[in-house]
This record gives structure tokens, sequence and C-alpha cells, in this order.
């Protein structure tokens, strides 16, 4: 569904991403991984238009995408979260669900003044599709609750709704579960293999976490210095004697280590 092919992304003297190459099969969980530095969240951000690669080329499902802005690539279903999560704070979270879709009637002035009930249907519309995503995601509780006042698991929850709002296709997600408890990663995690299983969203997993990659992810790739190390099932990279050395920088006798 995606495939990198050379990829480098430089800050000065920096090269985050390395001469990356890789594809992401439809239909699947991937996982990413990597130590700190490797330049995961820098080549998610590549590749959803955040940053122009300095070289190197993405596809998405064989159309060249490389450079495309997030509003171009958020229309042919690529979507990404962020570590933090980016809710609109003083939004309830039905509303922060029901301002996703592009193109709505309310935003033209002149629909305001003659086409109010095509807006209103247009509301009614979201509104039902807003509540069935929060009662999917088991949040329906805080549907009116001020976006800014739920805490981090659930506003992740919410990032992950809102890719639910526009049925995206394929989903980039940013560390799910940093600073979310582990009952919260549960249910985000359930959410996820059910978006997959149910349906057919492809998933891009950044994640610490090696149960939560364990659990969800096949196959796995690592990163490291900007560059894929390896790839294949979590077992098989942890037992990868070059990712235990980007990890640790120590051989087999240290492998249990990995992911801890």
């Amino acid at each position: 569904m995606i495939v990198v092919e050379d990829l480098h992304k430089h800050f000065g003297g920096f090269h985050a991403v390395d001469g990356a190459s890789l594809e992401i099969e439809g239909g699947k969980i991937t996982g990413l991984i990597g130590p700190n530095g490797a330049g995961k969240t820098t080549l998610f951000n590549v590749i959803a238009g955040v940053l122009e690669p300095t070289s190197g080329r993405v596809t998405l499902e064989g159309q060249d995408v490389t450079g495309l802005p997030p509003h171009v690539l958020f229309h042919k279903g690529l979507l990404r979260t962020f570590q933090i999560a980016h809710e609109f704070a003083s939004m309830s979270c039905r509303e922060n669900l029901m301002m996703v879709p592009a193109g709505q009637s309310g935003e033209s002035l002149w629909n305001t003044w003659v086409g109010r009930r095509r807006i209103a249907d247009e509301e009614r519309a979201l509104r039902a599709k807003a509540d069935e995503v929060l009662e999917f995601l088991t949040i329906a509780h805080l549907a009116d609750q001020r976006a800014g006042q739920i805490s981090g698991g659930q506003k992740k929850l919410l990032e992950l709704g809102r890719t639910m709002m526009v049925d995206a296709r394929i989903v980039f997600l940013d560390e799910v579960g940093a600073g979310v408890n582990r009952t919260l990663l549960n249910t985000i995690g359930d959410a996820i293999g059910r978006l997959n299983t149910e349906r057919g969203y492809t998933f891009v997993v950044i994640e610490h976490d090696m149960d939560f990659i364990g659990r969800l992810c096949d196959p796995v790739i690592c990163m490291a210095e900007g560059k894929v190390l390896a790839q294949g099932t979590l077992a098989e990279i942890k037992a990868d004697e070059r990712v235990i050395e980007a990890y640790l920088g120590t051989g087999l006798k240290n492998r249990d280590k990995v992911g801890a």
C-alpha cells in the first residue's frame, strides 16, 4: 500500500532519515520500533506530508505522493496522529469529531443564508456518526465533555475517532501508549484491532511498549540511525543481533532486555 524508497530527511548536517526503504502492506497492522532518535517520527512526518523529504520517493498504491501536503493526503485516506493529542480543548468530544469531515455545507457563508436546511440535515448525520464512533470507542459517556478536560488516554481514543469520521484507509499512529494507563491502552488496542479486522483499516504504529506491539503488530520494522535495520515478526526482531546492538550496544546475552 505504501512504498518508501531511499528516503532522506536532513536538518543541516543531521540525517534524521538516512536512506530508509520499506513497504507497508494493506490490511496489516505494522509496528515501527527503534531506540530514541532512530528517525521514526521524522519518517512518519515525511510520509504524511508534514515535512518535505530531502530526497527519495513515497508512493501510495502506486501513485507518487512524495511531498504532498497533509490536506491532500487526507483526501486520499492517509491520516496520522501525534505523540501529544491535538484536540480542540474548548469543544466537546462530539464536536471534535463532527468537525473532521471536509466540505461541509456550513463552511460556506452563502449556505448559512440560503442552505440552512441542508446544513441542519448534515449536522444531524454528523452527530449520529460521531455518537456511533464514541460508542465504538467506549467513550460515549464523554460525548458532551470538553475535550480539554478528559485524560490523556481518552484524548488518544478521541484522535483515533477522528480517523473514523472520514473512513481513513491507512493511519499512522505515533506512540499511542505514551502517558496512557494500562487499562486505557488495552482499550485503544482493542479499538485498533477491531478497526483492522472489521473495517479493513491499515495501521502503522510507533510504540515503545513491546507487549502492545506484540499483541497487535505483524510485521514489525526496526529503525536505527535513520535506516531500516530489520523487519519480521517481533520474535525475529528481538532475536536479531543488529537490533540488540541498536538498543543496548551489547551482544545476544542481553536479548531479553530488548523493549524493556
